[in-house]
């Protein structure tokens, strides 16, 4: 009789997740969509075994709100069906938090699920498979025997697509984790093909590889969460009929959990992979234009799978250069758990180990991935996503502050904040912490108010994006209806002519930018970025005169070559930046006096104006809104509103700002809105607003010019 062959085995690894800080009805959403009949229809299946990974924050909500959910899940670990996967527990991009805070992550999430479910996960998942050569090392100590990431690793290392059906160690400086190959061709089958089409494809490859196995990596929100996808996998019966196909066809395609398939086989090898994540995250992270003409040689090479096999795209990390919003907030992190890492060990008060330990929950809740990057899942557009980060950040160093002995004095710090090779000015006290940015204008990067653990600039740059072309492309297109597809091909829109809103700054959204432009120019061009103003003064870079704990004057000059009278020399521009802090009885203040003085009148008039940028989040919410004298206007209000004095609300952070400008004009308001692609589609988001003070100074008469423009920030 002949041998009986061994089995060909399937490896489901089926990732959900939802980011501290997102909206409820999102969290509901997605368990009424995806979650809860997921699980239905595995329960259905008990031929089926795979492997389940759920991140911390989806848990805890879970457990609070659907309990039940949790004794389903009990059951089918507990007859072996389902394998629970650990990770970071807020789902950070591991190689991208300190070392310590890496195995802290991993091990609390592992320590939950321990707790919950009765067994000790031995597997990690990599938030965004996320993939670096040194992190063997830290899965290793944190207990992790195994991890899955893309092929595309696999492939960038010289590894043949036949080589791809097993699983690999990967190792670094003796310490090592096995890997599996999550395979691309399996994540766009399932579920956006039809089943008999994944299974043609394994039986494929059963031929090639006896005994070995395919794995699939992917997220538990594409069944059912995404556009489509509920009435593809569970109205129409894809998810059913795909299951009850991988049953039927349990004599030669036996599907495992991690754990089972490492008992029973052995590596194939050793696999030493570059840093990389899957082939869409490392094409978002490319620069627009270098996107751009990536597009270009990935259609070039088409028919070429050769060549494609040699193209990738940028690592994670270079979305820190891409977005410097995301930058600052990384540096923000790392700072905060810094400053948490040395709060000094004492036995004292349960109070005070409450606080420690309060301190660092906020700084590993900070640590959640999605604020940091944009894809079409990424956050870094998501107002909320990143508040949500600031606040837990802010917290984090407030507590440290109060932990450590002397963290309350009002302080000023000289130092290289966004590691960009210049240094900024920390300020911090109690009731705030701000960073002034030399090399951008003496611009304000953040402004932290602490009593409300709030964030009030919080904006972002307004900057071309690779898939704007497609936006205006398909502007007149009608929406798709050919029902499910992947969410990398579709394009969808949340509101009509998206496409008006294409507008893009010059200049980072910090405060207290100084604008020196023609006096004609009015509201409307400032809404439409259309001043003329004097960029060098904007934007160039002001020398540090001296600073203290609540101060620092800081200077710049430059010629006005187009303000020079007939034949004369141009005038030099000379700018003082004085900024003043300080405590208030409900919270604290910063002004900034500006002192200008020119070597000669001008040819014509110039209007001067003091930025604000500040970001109160929902602008349609009625407890947020601008105090204007025809009543209450919300967030994305525009226009001019009346001098000297302009308040802004905000009743779910409890705070007041008011903006103080003596002797200007006026206030030229505009909303900061950006186009940005999400899972739902292309939508316009609130970023904030953009508040202009505005002075006419008589520069054409007179020489010099001094203003005032100050915030007042309290607590509600």
């Amino acid at each position: 009789m002949p041998e009986p062959r061994p089995p060909f085995h399937l490896l489901l690894i089926v990732h959900a997740h939802q980011p501290a800080g997102n909206f409820q009805h999102i969290f509901e959403e997605c368990y009424r969509t995806s979650y809860d009949p997921f699980l239905a229809m595995i329960e259905k299946h008990p031929g089926v075994r795979l492997a389940l990974h759920y991140s911390g924050p989806l848990l805890l909500w879970i457990e609070k709100n659907h309990p039940a959910y949790f004794d389903r899940l009990r059951k089918l670990v507990a007859a072996g069906r389902v394998e629970l996967i650990g990770g970071g527990f807020y789902e950070p991009i591991l190689i991208s938090i300190p070392t310590v805070d890496q195995v802290e992550q991993l091990n609390r999430l592992a320590s939950y699920i321990e707790q919950q479910f009765g067994k000790r996960p031995t597997g990690a998942w990599l938030a965004e498979r996320v993939w670096e050569p040194q992190l063997p090392g830290t899965l290793a100590e944190a207990n992790v025997a195994y991890t899955l990431v893309d092929d595309l690793p696999f492939i960038a290392a010289g590894f043949e697509a036949e080589e791809l059906f097993g699983a690999y160690i990967a190792e670094d400086r003796g310490k090592s984790v096995w890997l599996f190959s999550g395979l691309k061709d399996l994540r766009y089958l399932i579920p956006f093909r039809k089943p008999a089409e994944t299974i043609a494809y394994l039986l494929k490859a059963v031929q090639v590889h006896q005994g070995g196995v395919a794995a699939f990596g992917d997220d538990m929100e594409k069944f059912g969460c995404w556009p489509g996808t509920f009435k593809h996998c569970y109205t129409d019966g894809w998810l059913e009929e795909f299951l009850s196909a991988l049953e039927e066809n349990s004599s030669w395609l036996k599907t495992v959990t991690p754990g089972e398939f490492m008992a029973s086989h052995l590596p194939l090898g050793r696999a030493d992979l570059p840093a990389a994540s899957y082939a869409e995250m490392m094409e978002w992270v490319l620069p627009t234009n270098t996107r751009q003409r990536f597009f270009a040689l990935e259609k070039e090479f088409a028919s070429r799978p050769d060549v494609l096999a040699f193209l990738r795209g940028g690592s994670w990390r270079g979305f820190f250069r891409k977005y410097p919003e995301s930058n600052l907030l990384h540096k923000k992190m790392l700072r905060a758990s810094a400053a948490v890492a040395s709060i000094p060990t004492r036995r004292t008060s349960a109070e005070y180990a409450a606080q420690n330990q309060e301190a660092r929950d906020r700084v590993l809740r900070g640590q959640g991935n999605d604020a940091y990057w944009h894809g079409v899942f990424g956050g870094i557009y998501a107002p909320h996503l990143r508040t949500e980060i600031w606040r837990n950040l802010i917290r984090a160093e407030a507590l440290a502050d109060q932990l450590t002995p002397g963290g309350l004095m009002p302080r000023v710090e000289l130092v290289d904040y966004d590691a960009d090779g210049a240094a900024e000015i920390l300020f911090s006290a109690p009731e705030f912490q701000a960073l002034l940015k030399l090399s951008d204008g003496a611009t304000l990067t953040f402004f932290d108010f602490r009593p409300a653990s709030a964030t009030l600039i919080n904006s972002i740059l307004r900057r071309p994006e690779a898939y704007h072309t497609r936006l205006r492309e398909a502007a007149n297109a009608k929406p798709s209806t050919d029902g499910a597809v992947s969410i990398h091909d579709q394009v969808l829109v949340k509101e009509p002519n998206l496409e008006r809103f294409l507008r893009y700054d010059r200049y980072p959204r910090h405060a207290f930018r100084l604008f020196l432009f023609d006096a004609s120019e009015t509201q409307a061009d400032y809404e439409e970025l259309g001043l003329k103003e004097v960029a060098a003064a904007a934007s160039g870079p002001y020398l540090l005169n001296a600073s203290s704990a609540n101060y620092a004057d800081m200077q710049f000059s430059c010629e006005l070559p187009d303000y020079a009278a007939d034949g004369g020399q141009p005038p030099r521009l000379s700018v003082t930046k004085l900024f003043l802090f300080g405590p208030t009885p409900q919270g604290c203040e910063v002004s900034c006096d500006i002192s200008i003085t020119l070597s000669a009148p001008l040819s014509r008039p110039l209007a001067m104006g003091l930025e604000s940028v500040i970001n109160l989040l929902a602008p349609a919410d009625a407890d947020r809104f601008f105090q204007t004298p025809s009543g209450p206007q919300n967030l994305r209000f525009s226009g001019a509103l009346p001098a000297p004095l302009l308040r802004l609300e905000d009743g779910w952070q409890k705070i007041r700002v008011t903006l103080h400008a003596p002797g200007s004009q006026e206030f030229w308001v505009a909303p900061i809105e950006t186009v940005s692609e999400s899972e739902g589609g292309f939508e316009r988001v609130y970023q904030g607003s953009q508040i202009l003070a505005v002075w006419r100074p008589d520069f054409v008469q007179h020489t010099s010019f001094s203003a005032r423009l100050l915030w007042r920030v309290e607590s509600l």
